[in-house]
């Protein structure tokens, strides 16, 4: 047990609070007072201490009403009265954004949890005919979900994932597919529960056809999440190789230049690092890989801006096409 008691309480009201703040005043390494506190400095600690209880209490009145108004915005049965619609649909929208804002609190996040609001956003908002409403329900799915292993574990729980990946990859609105995708990685990146429900909803096979897409910012933050996967997690490279994945990028690099070729090309670094299938595919005379790197290099040249991306196509030129073939360990066939 360390020392000074582990298993203390922690104060239940207002005066469990005061007397503690008074106790830890008075164990500090300040010499201790001459004379007891003062009725009004009492006075003054009860009153900042009461504010700072009801600013809390208010954000989550705060978060019951914004629930309420998307329960009864959603409930509704629409009968084609267009400026009745807007101004729902308004309603709804600014009740999310509110909501993600108040949520990046963690507290809020996990109390929104409990309050239903995260079933709420997986059975209603996500499903919403206007993208204004999903692409805010993906923001605030994201928002709970950063770093809050306990509300990651239950939107998994529920199914969330797969949802999200189908937004990703199949919305009419290239905003609703953006958000979408940042609640993916919001679940699966350092969360291995996230990562394996990933994998088994065909994930990579999504981030593949992001970047694809003609949607820049889809292209990037697809680019960015491979990159972040592959590098933390290299015992998956074999079954991102296994599905093409070095012929699909080099596809990527023949397309106009892009700052999210850098994540590309550190993607493919990842796959060829001592990894002799990785290796082999880069090879295939049929990809060129050769000569499109050094083109880059030379177009990449003497840009400041362009130096990380100019040093992948170094690597991957020197692991590929400069050196010896890195050693086959089993993994790789």
């Amino acid at each position: 047990m360390a020392e000074g008691g582990g298993d203390r309480q922690h104060p239940q009201n207002l005066q469990g609070i005061l007397r503690m703040a008074v106790e830890a005043g008075s164990a500090s390494d300040e010499p201790a007072p001459s004379e007891p506190m003062s009725e009004e400095r009492k006075a003054w600690l009860r009153e900042a201490l009461a504010d700072v209880c009801k600013g809390q209490m208010d954000e989550v009145e705060q978060m019951k009403e914004c629930l309420e108004i998307l329960r009864r915005e959603g409930s509704k049965v629409r009968e084609g009265e267009e400026e009745e619609e807007e101004e729902e649909q308004e309603e709804m929208e600014g009740a999310l954004e509110l909501l993600s804002e108040l949520c990046e609190n963690l507290d809020n996040a996990r109390d929104l949890m409990v309050l239903g609001g995260l079933d709420l956003c997986l059975s209603q908002c996500l499903f919403h005919p206007q993208s204004g409403v999903r692409w805010r329900a993906a923001q605030l799915i994201a928002s709970c979900a950063q770093n809050m292993p306990e509300v990651q574990c239950y939107l998994l729980g529920q199914g969330a994932l797969l949802r999200l990946l189908q937004l990703t990859d199949t919305d009419p609105h290239p905003t609703v597919r953006v958000k979408a995708l940042y609640a993916v990685s919001c679940l699966v990146r350092e969360q291995e529960a996230g990562l394996q429900a990933f994998l088994s909803h065909d994930g990579f096979s999504v981030l593949m056809r992001g970047m694809q897409s003609d949607n820049e910012k889809l292209r990037t933050k697809s680019a960015f999440l491979l990159l972040n996967l592959l590098t933390a997690h290299p015992e998956h490279r074999d079954t991102v190789l296994s599905m093409g994945m070095v012929q699909q990028l080099v596809s990527v690099l023949r397309s106009p230049h892009s700052s999210f070729h850098e994540h590309v090309l550190g993607a493919l670094c990842c796959l060829v690092d001592d990894c002799a299938r990785g290796v082999r595919d880069s090879q295939n005379p049929a990809l060129g890989l050769e000569e499109l790197l050094n083109n880059k290099a030379k177009e990449l040249k003497g840009r400041e801006e362009c130096q990380e991306e100019l040093e992948f196509c170094e690597r991957l030129l020197s692991t590929c096409f400069r050196g010896q073939p890195p050693e086959d360990n089993g993994m790789d066939r």
